[in-house]
């Protein structure tokens, strides 16, 4: 199976791991059949994501596709990064083997995750994630 240089460089060297101990979202994520669990860890301010933080067990897809997810949300709007898919994810790592295309789904869906968390924690309605569930089936 062939990974791109950008999959194994942030597999090998993932950005923003750990959590954030006041978080104003979390969101986890995860799919008992391949055994990926996905937690992110968003600090907000005015709209805008100012801090990322992920702590992901799984395969080194998964764990790219987080690290890549956290480059790409930071620093942006709420707006800005509930329009990130996971194709988006994916193009930004040179592209996943299909067999891993999950695993940048779980990135996304850890991402609104954590921003359903944090608009029911703050009381911020965000319209796009009223009805949003997580595809996978949670096994905890």
């Amino acid at each position: 199976m062939m990974y791109s240089e950008k999959v194994m460089e942030h597999f090998t060297n993932p950005r923003n791991v750990g959590e954030i101990e006041d978080a104003d979202g979390v969101g986890e994520v995860g799919n008992a059949k391949c055994g990926d669990i996905m937690k992110m860890y968003l600090k907000i301010e005015n709209n805008i994501i100012v801090d990322v933080k992920f702590k992901t067990f799984g395969c080194g897809s998964a764990i790219a596709s987080s690290s890549m997810a956290t480059e790409l949300i930071k620093g942006k709007s709420i707006e800005e990064v509930l329009k990130i898919t996971n194709k988006a994810v994916a193009e930004a790592l040179d592209g996943l083997p299909p067999v891993k295309m999950h695993c940048s789904v779980l990135a996304e869906e850890a991402i609104k995750s954590a921003l359903k968390d944090y608009s029911e924690k703050s009381g911020v309605e965000i319209e796009e994630l009223k009805d949003f569930e997580p595809k996978e089936d949670h096994h905890h």
